[in-house]
C-alpha cells in the first residue's frame, strides 16, 4: 500500500482512483463471465422453467444475492422463495416438494450450511442448479446443472470481500430470469398485474382518461379571446397551458407558458394580440384511452421533452389535459 506519510489515502483523488479501480473489477468479472456461458444456462432455464416451484437457496452475503434473486423471479412470474439453509434444517425443509427447483449460491461451492442441504433436498425430489464458482466442488459435483459464476478475484484490495462474486452471481440470475420471460412468453402486461402499486404497473394499466384533468380543472379559451385573457384563464387553472377550441371544443392550438414567454419578447405591445396570434397550432395530442406507458414515451420522444399534452377524442374533440407530472407522480 501507498505509505501515508507521501500520500494521504483519503483523498478525493486517490478515493475516485479506487471508485473506478471497483467498477472496472466488477465491469472485468461480468464480461469474463459472459464469455463462459454454456449450453448449461439453457439446461437451466428449461429445468426452471417445468418447476412447480423455485427455492434460492445462500447464506451470507450470497444469502442477500438469493433473496433479490427470487424476488426478481416472483416479479416475472416464477414462484419462488429465498429459502436459508439454516432454518431449513429447522422445519422450512417443509416447503420444498417434489418436483421444485432449487438454485444454490456459493462462491466456494463447499459453505457447509448448502453441503449440509443437498442431500436433504435431494432426497425430496427437488432438481437443483449449483451457481457456484468452482466446477471441482460439492455443489457443482452433485446438483443436475452447474453454472459457472467464477471470478478472477473480488474488487477490493486483499480479495477478501464479496464483491465481483456477488455482482456476478446477481447477474446470473438476471439473466436466468429474463430468459425464463422470453421461455415464458412474458409480456409487459403480465409484469404490471404482478406490480399493480408501481409506477410501471401503474403506467401500464391505468389510461390517459383516468388521470386527465377535464371539465372545469382545465383552462379553455376561444381563437378569439384576448391574449390577456388568455393569460388570466391558463393561470387560473395552474396546469401550465390553456387550449384553444372553437365552440364545438375542437382543438386548434394551444398556448404554453412557453408560447407566452415568446410572445412577449416579439411584441412590445400585447393588447391586440388574441390566443389565434400567439398559440402554437398542431399540437401533439394523445387520445383517451391510450396507457400511460404509451403516453410518457410519446411527450417523451423527439429532442424536446413536453410536459403537457391535450386529450383528443376520435372526433377530434378536446376532452382533457394531460401533464408530464401526472404520469411521474408517485402513487399514494
Amino acid at each position: 500500500m501507498t505509505d501515508s506519510s507521501s500520500h494521504d489515502s483519503r483523498s478525493p483523488e486517490s478515493m475516485l482512483t479506487l471508485a473506478i479501480t471497483v467498477l472496472q473489477s466488477q465491469s472485468t468479472a461480468l464480461a469474463r463471465s459472459a464469455a463462459r456461458i454454456t449450453t448449461s444456462f439453457e439446461e437451466a432455464v428449461e429445468l426452471l422453467h417445468t418447476a412447480q416451484r423455485i427455492h434460492v437457496i445462500g447464506v451470507g452475503k450470497s444469502g442477500q444475492i438469493a433473496r433479490k434473486i427470487a424476488s426478481t423471479l416472483r416479479s416475472v412470474g416464477r414462484p419462488s422463495s429465498f429459502l436459508h439453509p439454516v432454518e431449513a434444517m429447522h422445519g422450512d425443509l417443509g416447503v420444498v416438494q417434489n418436483g421444485d427447483a432449487c438454485i444454490m449460491i456459493s462462491k466456494s461451492g463447499t459453505s457447509a450450511e448448502l453441503v449440509e442441504l443437498l442431500p436433504l433436498l435431494k432426497a425430496r425430489h427437488a432438481s437443483m442448479v449449483a451457481l457456484v464458482g468452482r466446477e471441482d466442488s460439492y455443489l457443482a459435483k452433485n446438483a443436475d446443472i452447474w453454472i459457472d459464476a467464477s471470478v478472477e478475484r473480488e474488487s477490493d484490495l486483499w480479495d477478501i470481500v464479496p464483491t465481483s462474486s456477488t455482482t456476478v452471481a446477481l447477474a446470473l440470475g438476471d439473466a436466468l430470469a429474463v430468459a425464463l420471460m422470453m421461455r415464458m412468453k412474458f409480456q409487459p402486461a403480465d409484469f404490471a398485474h404482478n406490480h399493480p402499486f408501481g409506477q410501471l404497473g401503474r403506467n401500464l394499466t391505468l389510461r390517459v382518461e383516468q388521470v386527465m384533468h377535464h371539465g372545469s380543472s382545465m383552462a379553455v379559451c376561444q381563437a378569439s379571446t384576448t391574449f390577456r385573457d388568455a393569460i388570466i384563464c391558463s393561470s387560473s387553472k395552474a396546469l401550465g397551458c390553456v387550449c384553444v377550441c372553437d365552440q364545438s371544443d375542437k382543438l386548434q392550438g394551444i398556448i404554453t407558458d412557453g408560447d407566452v414567454r415568446r410572445a412577449l419578447q416579439s411584441h412590445d405591445d400585447i393588447r391586440q394580440l388574441t390566443a389565434s396570434d400567439v398559440m402554437s397550432i398542431h399540437p401533439r395530442t394523445i387520445a383517451p384511452e391510450t396507457s400511460l406507458q404509451e403516453a410518457l414515451a410519446m411527450m417523451e420522444e423527439g429532442e424536446r421533452q413536453i410536459s403537457v399534452m391535450p386529450v383528443v377524442n376520435a372526433e377530434g374533440r378536446c376532452v382533457g389535459l394531460l401533464r408530464l407530472h401526472d404520469i411521474l407522480q408517485v402513487q399514494r
